[in-house]
């Protein structure tokens, strides 16, 4: 018997459904009747930092090979009838996959043959397949994969960025490992992280568009695979909260050096609740959207183009981080410009026309994203892994205060736990 619970938001007038399936997955829908398309995802709470880990079940805990969870994510398409790619042409719906840091998530779009394409998706996620002789055709493949990314400029950038900022936490390697360290990789490690990770209890199944929830259902009693729980705990060595050094340099192929300025956090072992996010976020947009005096004056200096400057807030298991991303002809410069804007807003405050603006800017981008399904379903996968819910920060976003998101300042965007990476064209 599964127990739905309606979700509702009476400020933007949608809502959702929540079941907990008696398989141990959870699951979300989001029907959006209007809409032709609709939007699966079926992800597990498993990145590329999850390479030290302890089950409840057992005593010691176990390392493997870094890459192993992205190498896992290419290996599951595979089965002995072909690959879910085929099978996903006969429905005619578009599948993909990705991994990240912390998740690993399938998922599909189509516009026809729904129930049909997630059967398909809910089938190959739960039927892992792999030989000796896959797994090793498989490391040729992600190996020129690995090679590719050593050479792309704004990959660079982004992993030199994360090396000078963390000492030893695993978000510093590469998703797809090393050349080294795939090589490593045996059928049996997948088959132990798959059986570790894709239990469905540590899972979610998001889906959103023209669906009914008791149809999905139907799917899922008939399709899931009921496994026991188990507790994971991802086993990370200290991070402290010094950078390993504020600047690093690398030379390829651009035309325009490339940066990245990250601001490094104390993450500590909890994730930022949906209040703490918004108010991260109006912070950022206040300090650095388009609309903000530091990008103008940027912008005006001929420093940054509107085109590439960006930032995000980038965190998960362990790790956490503010990041400023562009070309600049002058990043050097570019790096003292933000972090003064830090220190301004620091002692002199966010002003409330500033900070209504942003807080608007950000609701109503937020809410628009609630007409598209592809940006409900990940929205939703993301939040059910961090434990915050969609329509809760929405309200958290606006109901945020001007002395809530001030106080963000104390403790992020410090100038003394900064890195600055730079990618510059090759001589």
């Amino acid at each position: 018997m599964n127990m739905i619970r309606e979700v509702k938001s009476a400020r933007v007038g949608d809502r959702y459904y929540e079941v907990k399936h008696p398989s141990g997955l959870r699951i979300f829908v989001y029907p959006k009747e209007q809409n032709n398309s609709t939007y699966a995802v079926f992800g597990t709470k498993y990145g590329s930092v999850d390479t030290t880990f302890k089950r409840s079940d057992e005593s010691e805990a176990c390392t493997v090979p870094e890459g192993i969870a992205h190498y896992l994510e290419h290996k599951l398409f595979e089965s002995e009838d072909g690959d879910a790619f085929a099978r996903y042409a006969k429905t005619g719906a578009n599948a993909n996959a990705y991994t990240s840091f912390d998740v690993t998530c399938y998922l599909f779009s189509c516009t026809e043959n729904v129930y049909e394409s997630l059967e398909i998706l809910l089938d190959f996620v739960q039927s892992p397949y792999f030989t000796e002789q896959t797994v090793q055709k498989e490391q040729g493949i992600i190996g020129q994969e690995i090679r590719m990314y050593d050479d792309d400029p704004q990959w660079r950038v982004m992993f030199n960025l994360l090396e000078a900022l963390y000492h030893t936490h695993p978000v510093k390697i590469d998703i797809a490992g090393t050349v080294e360290s795939i090589a490593k990789i045996t059928p049996e490690l997948l088959y132990r992280c798959y059986h570790t990770f894709y239990n469905l209890n540590n899972m979610v199944l998001c889906v959103a568009g023209n669906v009914d929830v008791n149809k999905v259902l139907e799917l899922c009693d008939k399709l899931l695979k009921p496994s026991a729980p188990v507790e994971i705990e991802r086993i990370f060595e200290q991070e402290p909260r010094e950078i390993v050094k504020p600047y690093v340099e690398q030379k390829l192929s651009v035309v325009t050096p490339l940066f990245q300025l990250g601001f490094k956090e104390d993450a500590g072992n909890r994730r930022r609740t949906a209040k703490e996010l918004a108010e991260i976020e109006i912070l950022l947009e206040a300090m650095a959207s388009d609309a903000s005096p530091l990008f103008r004056r940027l912008l005006d200096a001929g420093l940054v183009n509107e085109s590439s400057f960006g930032y995000e807030y980038f965190e998960g298991p362990g790790y956490a981080s503010v990041i400023f991303s562009g070309e600049s002809k002058d990043p050097q410069r570019v790096a003292e410009e933000i972090k003064k804007e830090a220190e301004r807003l620091r002692r002199e405050g966010l002003d409330e026309a500033s900070f209504q603006r942003s807080k608007k800017a950000l609701y109503g981008r937020t809410v628009s994203a609630l007409n598209s399904v592809d940006s409900i379903a990940n929205s939703m996968a993301s939040f059910a892994f961090t434990d915050r819910e969609l329509f809760s920060y929405i309200d958290e976003i606006a109901n945020a205060d001007l002395q809530s998101v001030q106080r963000r300042l104390d403790s992020q965007l410090l100038a003394e736990y900064a890195a600055l990476s730079v990618v510059n064209p090759a001589e």
